[in-house]
Order: structure tokens, then sequence, then C-alpha cells
């Protein structure tokens, strides 16, 4: 495939007909970025050659134009000296170099129109790439995004059933806990009424010696 062919195969348009056949997105981005690089590199190479022979063409122009005028100067010094001779050979000559030259620049218009083109195409190429470069930030940064999204909602998820659970746990503990102080309030309420029944046994205990003592002194009372 020639490079014009290449270069002009290589367009924004063509790469979003590449995204619309399906596939990884960002591969097809990658390939086609290394598309258009190689592109812009043999295009700057065939630029360089371009201006190079543009360059040679040109001297070798400036060169005939030089060599016609320097002809006309002679042909002039002969006829002006009587030579017509020579006077004709110097205008043979100037003849030749003036179709030399005219020739040279044809061709030097050519390859310096081919030169300026190469060099839109140039700045056309690069201005893509970086479009087409931008592009796959913005895709980046976006998948980047969505996949932080997805980190912190997962983590909120995490952080919410780790919640619950401790949650969970801390009633289970707290319940617990007054499972056990009421089992305590219920021993001491028990161990209280048992000392309310003793201290009744013995008041009642008292109360009886009380009375069998005043008997007995009734009773003896009661003999002297």
């Amino acid at each position: 495939m020639s490079i014009a062919r290449r270069v002009r195969d290589l367009t924004v348009a063509t790469l979003n007909d590449r995204l619309e056949q399906g596939g990884d997105p960002l591969r097809v981005i990658d390939s086609f970025l290394r598309e258009m690089a190689d592109a812009i590199r043999e295009t700057e190479q065939l630029h360089r050659q371009c201006a190079s022979h543009a360059a040679s063409v040109r001297a070798q122009y400036v060169q005939a134009e030089a060599m016609a005028r320097k002809r006309e100067g002679q042909a002039m010094l002969a006829v002006k000296a009587g030579e017509d001779g020579v006077a004709r050979a110097a205008l043979a000559e100037k003849a030749l170099e003036e179709e030399k030259r005219d020739g040279y620049l044809e061709l030097y218009e050519q390859s310096r129109r081919s030169v300026e083109e190469l060099e839109l195409r140039l700045e056309e190429l690069k201005r893509e790439y970086q479009e087409v470069y931008h592009k796959r930030q913005y895709y980046l940064a976006r998948i980047e995004t969505l996949r932080l999204q997805q980190k912190m909602h997962d983590r909120t998820r995490s952080y919410a059933t780790q919640g619950g659970n401790w949650f969970q746990r801390l009633e289970s503990s707290i319940v617990d806990m007054e499972i056990e102080a009421r089992s305590l309030m219920d021993v001491r309420g028990g161990l209280v009424d048992r000392a309310a029944q003793r201290l009744s046994f013995e008041s009642d205990r008292i109360d009886e010696a009380l009375a069998q003592l005043k008997r007995k002194l009734e009773g003896g009372g009661g003999a002297s």
C-alpha cells in the first residue's frame, strides 16, 4: 500500500468506522494510533526526500539561468568585437541553457507543490493523531472513573454489611448482659426473701421464749 493511500485511509472517520465494527475500543484506538505514527514517520521521511529533490532541481534551474545569462553576455561581447561566428555559438549555447532552465523550473514547481502538499498532510495527520490520542485519554479516564465508582460502591456495601454484623453482635451482647443482670437480681431477691423468712422465724422463737419466761415468772410468783 502506498503512503498516499495509507495517509488517505487514516482519518478520524475511518477510526469511527472501525469502532462501530465492535471489539475492544481501546485496542482499536491503540492500533489506529500506531498506524498513524508509522504514517507520520513515513510521510516525514518522504517530505525530506521531496524537499531535498526540490532543492536540487532548483539549484540546477538557477545554474542553467546563470549559464544562459553568461552565454548572452558572451554573445554581446562577440558582436561588439565583430565576431559573429562566436556570437552565434554563444547564442546557441544560451538557447540550450534556457531550455534546460525552463525544464528545471517546471520540475521545481512540481516538486515545490509536492513538498507543500506533504507539509499540509503532515500537519493534518499530526492534528488528527492528537485528536485521537486525546479521545483515548478521555476514554481511559472514563474507564478509571467507572472502576473507582464500582470499587467505592463495593467498599460501601462491605462497610454496611460489616456495620450490620457489628450492631447485631452488640445487640446480642447487651441482651446477654441484661439476662445476666436479671438473673443476679433474681438470685439477690431470693437471698433477701430467705433472710426475711429467717428473721421472721427467729422473731417467733423469741416471742415464744418470752412467753415461756412470763409463764415461768407467773408460776413462780404463785408458788411463793
